[in-house]
């Protein structure tokens, strides 16, 4: 029974009480009477009648007080005590009931206390053994999970309906890359947990390549993969690999696929490249047909008429000369577009410098039989390089000193500086001028027998560093000073594209096989519901006073996990100025917003970020209604159902003083990073939704419907903007 019906019905019973036994008398004595005892009985009870009243009204009022200290000492102390204990016991464990109240609800508190202490104590114990038990399995998931992290290739491992369950930093860098239109906005390629990935990939190319998948494990093939080509939505072209991922309890031509694992590759500038190769040779083989088809007939004529006229001779010969000079013009030519190819084609890899300096002098002493030495080496210093061209370039100009000044031996020096490392070739006496370095910098490179169609300048620009000659006067030294940018040994990909170093992202989730495809049903239990927890923040409280969103903020949760990684995060301006009063609190200002999205283009990315989903915000009403004013204007519309953590606390703790996101959070023992910043906001927001579940379902609310339910009852829920 609810507790403030509870209160009324002790009310109506403390009026009865009061009231109830004086006028039962009364009626006694009144039906008994004769009609001159009434008429004496009234003439002796009126004149005191007001005073009765007054001391019977006196009384309820004081029936009344002790009531309500009562209800609220004892009635409504012990609810709040019982919302206490399910914190501790489902969400906060940390919580402690604080001992107020009367002396018999402190002391149960204070017993409550010391339970919730041993409970802990004896949790620890059972959570140490649990974790001892599974340490091993622990350590492989991790060894996976870092294993396809770091590798360098896309992978995207999908369960059977093709919700995305594991996918690795270089996949959501591809397709951040690829990501076009909406999706370019704040959250990139719409890749992630629980995501489908025919929003990305055609699944009729998907659909087609399982297929073939499933013919070739009933052939009973050793190795069951499909390969095939697919256009992005921004034209660019993608080779995907499929391999199934096969259930291990059956015989291999019986084996169920309970997923699959993608491996995408962006071939589209290969493409290109061998396009523009084959016309490059394409063109070098017509002209050099057609010079070499002159040229035939010239030598032929010249041999056929031995005695012919001098004037003739000479123009057949001046025919030879030409296309000789056309033909070398084209092959330079081509060898200039080739070499362009070859520096867009280069992988630059990181390499220990002290090994490319060790590279280099081996084959320096090898073929050109010229000592080196070490002057001063930083073992510390990595490079990022294409070894085999810098290698190459390091040889060409040792080979160059050898043959113009026959130098005695060869030096090198590699000292960091800054984000840049110095590679110094240093050799003593011979000094060189100004124009024949940049003879040598812009020649093609030869040694010995092998020779490269790029130049020094090519090298050195396509790492993009510098390369110079100075001369050291007083020591009688010349050296030649590559500039080349330096990296770190252990940098990774995900670093290089801005997530925390100390943190890997969680990009995978295998309890996903499990997960089939369904759309946003009510009756769908809240622990199996994919969720966008969002916030915004505003330039007011007043949306339709003329109040604008000035930024979004927004995580999913997938299978009961908050994916911190898996954001929107967009600043918006909202072509006006911001109050000073607003800005103290949310610390955005007016430069911050200028130049950013307007939010006409920010809602129809933020609509694609929380498709297929249920939003939660907290006083979801406020944020609702600045989105349902865009309606018209941005032609978004937000569907979806809506779970508010105010209502719900409302329904959780309907005898706690606050429900302000600061006061929920404290009880659930969450602690909020950013507060008044929309993506701090909507990550607290998040924790707090994820440690209500397990109250909620203390409470019997387990499905979407019945959380909706009770948060339409709770008195929050009559709250308009």
């Amino acid at each position: 029974m609810n507790a403030r019906l509870r209160l009324a019905i002790s009310v109506i019973i403390l009026f009865l009480l009061v009231t109830g036994p004086f006028l039962i008398t009364a009626a006694l004595i009144w039906a008994d009477a004769q009609a001159d005892e009434r008429a004496a009985l009234i003439r002796l009870i009126a004149p005191h009648l007001s005073l009765g009243t007054m001391m019977t009204a006196f009384g309820f009022f004081v029936g009344l007080l002790v009531i309500r200290y009562l209800f609220r000492e004892y009635v409504q102390g012990l609810l709040k005590m019982a919302e206490n204990l399910r914190l501790m016991l489902a969400a906060n464990r940390n919580f402690r009931v604080t001992p107020e109240g009367p002396p018999e609800v402190r002391l149960l508190a204070v017993a409550t206390n010391e339970l919730a202490q041993q409970r802990d104590g004896l949790m620890d114990d059972v959570a140490a053994q649990i974790a001892a038990a599974k340490s091993s399995v622990e350590e492989e998931k991790n060894r996976l999970a870092a294993l396809m992290s770091e590798l360098a290739q896309a992978v995207v491992v999908c369960n059977r309906e093709g919700r995305i369950l594991l996918y690795n930093s270089r996949a959501r860098l591809q397709f951040r890359a690829l990501a076009l239109g909406t999706t370019a906005v704040a959250g990139g390629a719409l890749i992630g947990l629980g995501r489908s990935i025919f929003s990305i990939l055609e699944r009729s190319q998907i659909d087609h390549a399982l297929d073939v998948v499933r013919q070739r494990l009933h052939k009973g093939a050793a190795t069951a993969i499909a390969t095939f080509i697919t256009a992005a939505r921004g034209g660019q072209l993608l080779r995907v690999q499929l391999v199934p991922v096969l259930a291990t309890d059956d015989a291999p031509q019986q084996r169920e696929m309970t997923g699959y694992v993608l491996t995408v590759e962006n071939i589209t500038r290969s493409l290109e490249q061998e396009s523009r190769r084959d016309q490059v040779l394409q063109s070098l083989t017509d002209g050099t047909r057609g010079s070499l088809a002159n040229i035939r007939v010239a030598v032929g004529n010249l041999l056929d008429y031995p005695d012919i006229e001098p004037e003739i001779r000479d123009r057949f010969m001046g025919i030879i000369s030409d296309e000789v000079v056309r033909m070398s013009q084209r092959l330079d030519r081509t060898m200039s577009e080739f070499a362009d190819s070859l520096k867009t084609r280069w992988p630059l890899e990181e390499v220990q410098g002290l090994d490319l300096v060790v590279a280099a002098q081996r084959r320096i002493e090898q073929e050109l039989q010229l000592a080196t030495a070490n002057e001063e080496i930083d073992e510390a210093v990595w490079l990022r390089a294409e070894s085999f061209s810098l290698v190459f370039s390091i040889c060409f100009l040792a080979a160059r000193l050898v043959h113009h000044h026959r130098i005695p031996e060869l030096r090198f020096r590699l000292l960091p500086f800054g984000r840049l490392a110095y590679l110094d070739m240093i050799w003593a006496d011979h000094a060189i001028s100004l124009e024949t370095f940049t003879t040598w910098e812009n020649e093609t490179m030869h040694l010995g027998t092998e020779s490269s169609p790029l130049s020094l300048r090519d090298v050195i620009d396509r790492h993009g560093g510098e390369i110079w000659y100075e001369r050291e006067k007083a020591s009688a030294r010349s050296f030649f000073r590559f500039v080349l940018p330096v990296a770190l040994p252990d940098s990774l990909q995900a670093q290089a594209a801005g997530d925390e170093p100390s943190v890997r992202p969680e990009y995978y989730d295998f309890d996903l096989f499990h997960f089939r495809d369904q759309s946003i049903d009510l009756d769908r239990r809240l622990s199996d519901l994919a969720y966008t927890v969002f916030d915004t923040e505003t330039t007011g409280l007043e949306p339709a006073a003329g109040d604008e969103i000035i930024q979004i903020g927004a995580v999913r949760i997938v299978n009961g996990r908050l994916l911190r990684h898996e954001n929107f995060d967009q600043l918006v301006d909202p072509q006006r100025f911001l109050r000073p009063e607003g800005i103290r609190i949310h610390g955005i200002t007016d430069d911050m917003v200028r130049g950013q999205p307007q939010i006409d283009a920010v809602l129809p990315a933020f609509h694609d970020f929380c498709n297929e989903t249920v939003l939660v915000a907290h006083n979801a009403a406020f944020d609702m209604r600045f989105l349902q004013l865009k309606e018209d204007s941005s032609g978004v519309m937000f569907r979806q159902p809506v779970l508010d953590t105010l209502l719900l606390s409302g329904v959780l703790h309907a005898n706690q003083d606050s429900h302000q996101l600061d006061h929920i959070a404290e009880r659930l023992g969450v602690v909020i990073a950013g507060r008044h910043n929309a993506l701090g906001d909507a990550c607290a927001t998040a924790e707090v939704f994820l440690r209500m579940l397990p109250l909620l379902a203390q409470m019997g609310i387990v499905t979407l419907r019945q959380a909706l339910e009770a948060s339409e009852k709770s008195y929050f829920a009559r709250v308009k903007y």
